[in-house]
């Protein structure tokens, strides 16, 4: 499945996006006991030059993998000023292990770094350990804890300077 992929620009409300977005959710509630993620995300969020939604297609056009950026600054949330926060990193069952997410996670550092953001930053879940393993192994580190989920005992943040 590696050869063939296409990264490709997209929007948050695609019909690929959603659909990937419902299977993650899906994954969400099963690893977390019946919670799925409830950010608050609007498709202009990934808008350029503040946020980018990518998909990846295999050969035959199948949405496989997903991931975005959208621009965050200071707030009570805990964000900080230039941060790009990673959203919505998604491969399916069948395409893990390919390195598509490791691709996406590098196109959305290359984006946000071009867009003048100073760091990436992510939420995920200690029921993530996939994640985690990527994020550690590219380069990320746990960081104070931000986003709507910043009081949850589960809830790991990480981030990795845009230098």
């Amino acid at each position: 499945m590696p050869n063939g992929i296409q990264l490709r620009v997209t929007t948050y409300d695609h019909p690929d996006a959603v659909k990937l977005n419902d299977e993650v959710q899906v994954e969400y509630r099963e690893r977390y006991q019946g919670e799925g993620d409830e950010t608050p995300l609007d498709p202009s969020m990934f808008v350029p030059p503040n946020g980018i939604y990518l998909l990846a297609y295999d050969a035959d056009g199948n949405p496989v993998a997903s991931g975005a950026w959208r621009a965050q600054d200071e707030n009570e949330e805990g964000y900080s000023d230039g941060d790009a926060e990673i959203k919505r990193m998604y491969v399916i069952p069948e395409a893990r292990g390919l390195g598509l997410a490791r691709r996406i996670l590098t196109a959305l550092e290359v984006d946000a770094r071009a867009a003048g953001r100073t760091r990436m930053a992510l939420e995920t879940g200690d029921q993530q350990p996939e994640a985690i393993a990527l994020y550690l192994s590219s380069g990320y580190d746990f960081c104070p804890k931000f986003g709507l989920y910043r009081h949850y005992n589960s809830s790991r943040c990480m981030s990795k300077p845009l230098a």
